[in-house]
């Protein structure tokens, strides 16, 4: 096991399409999947029947959060006390998962390192089961067979940024840090959370000898890179030290000579009640506001420092502009002012929008610069389906990634998609001629 890949989390992986007698309960009442030998080999091959317990989870891009449910699956020997050869199968019982399942879906069973399983179904040609097969380095499922990983310890498995997220979209925490920076943030930020252009900046500090006019793919990913390291550092920190304080109920005011809290309601002899009160809801907000703080954050980050990066190229710009109709496109080029001086040739004018990951909310974008036909969008969003990119592509939006990001994509989508440098580039010429 390799510290850094995925192995470090799973111990094998199988991925097929699901069949129709294995996606619809109205044509078959099976509920199996045939476990191959090389399933097997990281499910094992046991004399009984074997119960598995296992997460399964339904993901589509039209729902954020997954459909999930805790269940099982059971491996046997379906040929048990016949005189032929054993065939082992997995029993699923029905769930809301299995029930959301159609013919063509990718269904990926994942053996995690406690032993319990993953069953991840998504949807046929959704841009996350496309990001499910690049992550776990499936190309082609055509066969009608599981395809099977073992290893998970090639170039292809080491879990970077965009495979982090991707994993904690199925529910697997991530563990990055560097702590050999977290006395001095301790120190810097006083214990606390900075502002997001504050801490861009501070993660940018600790890199040196980048240059953005060199490889601006490459030092943007970096700075993303480092910037979400150097976060879940402190945020690893500071979330620990608020938990050790607890949730108490904040009507307890009274210790037991025993050590017990007690609640400051009185029954009628006046002895208090309600031992060990817990403030649930400053618990379930305290958690909200940690997941809230990741989502917004790494999207002004990237922000942050594709501003910079503009600036050491020299590019003039608008950061959040206003134009028609109150929308604030994200990055306006040359400027405002430009855009609002109908004297201004409207093809020297650059409209980029900018969102870590799309969903459907590239469609937002459209909307934000009327003067100008031909619209960017820059994303870190690894493998969207090819129905978003030739959508995007008639709507006249085109999709900038940084370079590293392209090969998550299709030979055929990687010969439109623009990288960060050649972006640079467009803008540069446009506000030179």
């Amino acid at each position: 096991m390799k510290p850094g890949y995925l192995s470090e989390y799973f111990e094998g992986v199988a991925a097929k399409r699901l069949s129709a007698v294995e996606a619809d309960e109205t044509r078959s009442n099976q509920h199996e999947y045939h476990a191959t030998k090389k399933v097997q080999a990281f499910l094992g091959s046991p004399e009984e029947k074997t119960r598995i317990p296992a997460r399964f989870l339904y993901l589509t891009d039209d729902d954020p959060d997954p459909i999930v449910e805790d269940a099982f699956l059971t491996l046997y020997n379906c040929r048990k006390g016949k005189p032929r050869a054993p065939e082992y199968h997995l029993y699923f019982p029905t769930t809301t998962v299995s029930l959301n399942a159609s013919e063509g879906d990718l269904l990926v069973i994942a053996k995690k390192r406690d032993g319990d399983l993953l069953v991840i179904i998504a949807e046929n040609g959704s841009s996350i089961g496309r990001q499910i097969e690049w992550l776990f380095g499936f190309a082609d499922l055509a066969h009608p067979g599981f395809s099977v990983k073992s290893e998970l310890e090639t170039e292809q498995d080491r879990i970077e940024f965009a495979s982090r997220f991707i994993l904690e979209n199925i529910g697997i925490a991530v563990e990055t840090s560097e702590d050999t920076y977290l006395d001095d943030m301790l120190r810097r930020f006083s214990g606390r959370f900075p502002s997001t252009r504050e801490f861009s900046a501070y993660a940018r500090s600790t890199l040196k000898d980048l240059s953005p006019l060199d490889q601006p793919d490459l030092v943007l990913m970096t700075w993303m890179e480092r910037e979400e390291i150097l976060f879940r550092t402190l945020e690893r920190y500071l979330i620990a030290d608020r938990l050790s304080l607890g949730f108490i109920d904040p009507s307890i005011s009274l210790i037991s000579p025993a050590g017990f809290l007690f609640h400051s309601d009185k029954t009628t002899d006046g002895i208090r009640k309600e031992v060990n009160g817990v403030d649930v809801d400053s618990f379930i907000s305290f958690s909200l506001s940690v997941q809230n703080r990741r989502k917004s954050r790494v999207g002004l980050a990237l922000e942050n420092h594709l501003e910079l990066l503009f600036a050491e190229n020299g590019l003039r710009y608008t950061r959040t502009a206003v134009t028609e109709n109150k929308a604030k496109p994200d990055f306006l080029f040359p400027g405002v002012t430009e855009y609002h001086n109908p004297a201004f040739d409207s093809l020297k004018l650059t409209m980029l929008g900018v969102k870590s990951t799309c969903k459907d909310r590239w469609r937002q974008v459209l909307a934000e610069a009327d003067r100008i036909d031909d619209k960017h969008l820059l994303t870190l969003e690894t493998a969207i389906s090819t129905y978003q990119t030739d959508e995007m592509a008639a709507k006249r939006l085109q999709l900038v990634l940084p370079r590293s990001l392209h090969q998550t994509y299709t030979p055929a989508q990687q010969a439109w998609l623009m990288d960060v440098a050649s972006f640079t580039e467009l803008v540069r010429a446009r506000q030179n001629a």
